[in-house]
């Protein structure tokens, strides 16, 4: 077939997709080309030409991810997203690049297969930034733990005998202050030893708006204002239900304090067709379509904080705090998902959304 009589029938317009630096192909539902923009042809070392007539044949292995990702999207009829997609090629080395794959608009046979490449798709960072700060924090967790915890049971007996002595309220309310801080840095090492924990999240189908409506009934006593705004047709998700309550308290509470007195805070779910994020250890990837944010119209993060937010003991805040994002980061990945941080300044609104897997996801 000619050039030129090709790109003519071509449904997406030449001038564009030649003008794109990124790499776009142009196949029909089969996942065979019809055309390639220069870009294309430059990373996969073929011309338009040879990709339409010769396909993936000789270009792409049989077991290739590509071709899996458009059976995938040419059997759903909708868009996929997949990051940091590792591209075995037959006679070149291999490359790693975001895979996206989208029905042409009005053109039922054709879809678009675009491959962004970067050393580290921008996703993946993230989430690779979450389970670093998990592993960072386990040995100083299981340290605190050890050398902690064990001697506050014994200050807590003794400030108890303290209060009931016959020594007057000064003493009382020593032994309160007392009792009450034990207290505090118990709950903090009761945190901390969630992170060196070895044993798998035990998970089970959870409705997350039943999960939601928990998390708003306890920050509702304490004073916080939650509107919501849910899909209700969202299907269950794959969860410790207990766990999936401390994450988005912890996320609650951040927006609380990032948004003070008088500032509103936001519940959000939505489903996200196509879009998959790799297991730890690189284990397959797994489809995390349910989409769950808290927003609130506080100021943000400090720009220098933004990229570290995740790790343990980074905060604004005087004292240990900083652990509830980098607990967040853990929970969220137990669970097979992902959290990460944005910042909407055109409705100058900060975002905390986390990614699930629906229950019985399969990982591929």
């Amino acid at each position: 077939m000619p050039l030129r009589f090709r790109r003519r029938a071509m449904p997406v317009p030449a001038e564009i997709l030649s003008a794109l630096q990124v790499p776009i192909i142009l196949v029909d539902r089969s996942g065979h080309p019809i055309s390639a923009n220069p870009a294309a042809e430059m990373m996969f070392g073929r011309s338009e030409d040879s990709l339409a007539e010769k396909g993936w044949e000789g270009l792409l292995p049989p077991d290739s991810p590509v071709r899996a990702l458009l059976h995938e999207a040419a059997a759903g009829e909708h868009e996929i997203s997949a990051y940091d997609v590792r591209i075995a090629l037959v006679d070149a080395p291999a490359v790693t690049a975001d895979v996206l794959i989208a029905p042409v608009a009005g053109q039922g046979k054709h879809m678009t297969l675009a491959f962004q490449r970067r050393s580290v798709a921008a996703l993946v960072e993230r989430q690779a930034d979450n389970r670093g700060a998990a592993r960072s924090a386990a040995a100083l967790s299981a340290m605190l733990a050890h050398e902690i915890k064990n001697p506050l049971s014994g200050i807590r007996g003794a400030a108890q005998l303290l209060g009931s002595s016959d020594d007057g309220e000064g003493r009382d309310e020593l032994s309160e202050l007392i009792i009450s801080e034990v207290d505090r840095i118990s709950a903090l090492i009761g945190r901390m030893e969630r992170f060196s924990d070895p044993r798998p999240a035990r998970l089970k189908a959870e409705n997350i708006h039943s999960i939601l409506g928990h998390v708003r009934r306890l920050a509702e006593l304490d004073g916080v204002k939650i509107s919501e705004v849910y899909d209700p047709s969202l299907p269950p998700v794959a969860a410790d239900r207990d766990a999936l309550v401390q994450l988005f308290l912890n996320l609650v509470k951040n927006a609380r304090e990032a948004a003070g007195e008088g500032g509103h805070i936001r519940l959000t779910t939505a489903y996200r067709h196509g879009l998959k994020i790799g297991r730890p250890g690189g284990r397959g990837r797994v489809r995390v379509p349910i989409e769950i944010c808290v927003v609130d119209d506080g100021p943000g993060v400090p720009a220098g904080l933004a990229d570290h937010m995740f790790d343990a003991f980074v905060t604004t805040k005087r004292g240990l705090g900083g652990l509830g994002l980098a607990l967040a980061a853990k929970i969220a990945s137990d669970h097979h998902g992902h959290v990460e941080y944005q910042r909407d300044e055109a409705k100058g609104e900060t975002i905390m959304c986390v990614l699930l897997p629906m229950a019985g996801e399969a990982v591929s």
